[in-house]
């Protein structure tokens, strides 16, 4: 259930991530939005278990996740504007 809970928050951050960071490199349509926000989580949640902030069980939460997709999303914008040049 955990990883379907990270799916659904994730989906919710990458919404959100994509409106408090938007720029013209930012991924556009449903299912990049939604794979932003699912990577997010996951980063949000493996850095957050490295660092000791969450136990190995423990998923990040909500504000994680839309820090880890805004995380994700910047590093988006710096992949895809280099390769446009």
């Amino acid at each position: 259930m955990s990883i379907i809970w990270t799916i659904i928050i994730g989906f919710v951050a990458g919404l959100i991530a994509k409106l408090i960071s938007p720029g013209p490199n930012e991924p556009s349509g449903f299912i990049l939005t939604t794979i932003l926000g699912i990577v997010g989580a996951f980063v949000a949640t493996w850095l957050g278990q490295q660092l000791g902030w969450y136990q190995p069980n423990e998923s990040a939460g909500f504000i994680g996740a839309v820090v880890g997709a805004i995380i994700v999303l910047a590093i988006w914008g710096l992949v895809s504007s280099r390769r446009s040049v």
